[in-house]
């Protein structure tokens, strides 16, 4: 499994939240199978996104699109993406 980390700040929680649930990349036809939204408790201004992948291909092809799409809004704040491949996961 692959997964796409996003990791930004907002200014607006709510307004951020309202364009991610608008999907404007499509996230289900680009290959994610599932994603997470994460803030950190001790900083409510900041978001983490990971979109997991069936493929590395998948999501570098989102990871560009997305990269583009982020240069034209103004609801996320110094964006940064990294693709990366789970290699072990555990569930307790």
């Amino acid at each position: 499994m692959y997964v796409l980390r996003v990791q930004h700040a907002v200014h607006d929680y709510a307004e951020w939240k309202a364009a991610f649930d608008s999907d404007p990349l499509g996230r289900e036809k680009a290959g994610v199978r599932s994603y997470r939204v994460l803030r950190p408790v001790d900083d409510p201004s900041a978001v983490m996104i990971d979109l997991e992948f069936d493929t590395a291909a998948e999501a570098e092809a989102l990871e560009v699109a997305l990269r583009d799409l982020l240069t034209r809004v103004t609801v996320a704040v110094d964006p940064q993406t990294r693709v990366v491949e789970v290699v072990e996961a555990e569930r307790y």
